[in-house]
């Protein structure tokens, strides 16, 4: 029951990373959410089975680290460009 609950929690931030593409924010909060579902789907699968948990904690840390960078590139978009918008002409420049 908690499998099909965490996979929705998935499959509605997968939704809204492939619909909303205008604002920078939205797509790394939909990513987060993602991120979530995905570690509560693992988590339940190695109770299930018995494993350790240790590749959850290496899983935490690598979210973590992706969501530092996601926000260290929304604050270097919104100081170039104004705004996060997804297709400024901010994000074009090399």
């Amino acid at each position: 029951m908690f499998t099909m609950y965490f996979f929705m929690i998935f499959m509605s931030g997968f939704y809204v990373f492939c619909s909303v593409r205008k604002h920078m924010l939205l797509i790394l909060l939909s990513l987060e959410y993602m991120v979530l579902g995905l570690f509560f789907l693992i988590f339940l699968y190695f109770n299930i089975f018995g494993y350790t948990s240790m590749f959850l904690l290496i899983y935490l840390i690598f979210s973590v680290c992706e969501g530092a960078l996601g926000l260290a590139i929304l604050v270097s978009m919104i100081r170039g460009s104004g705004s996060d918008y997804v297709f400024s002409s901010y994000l074009f420049v090399c």
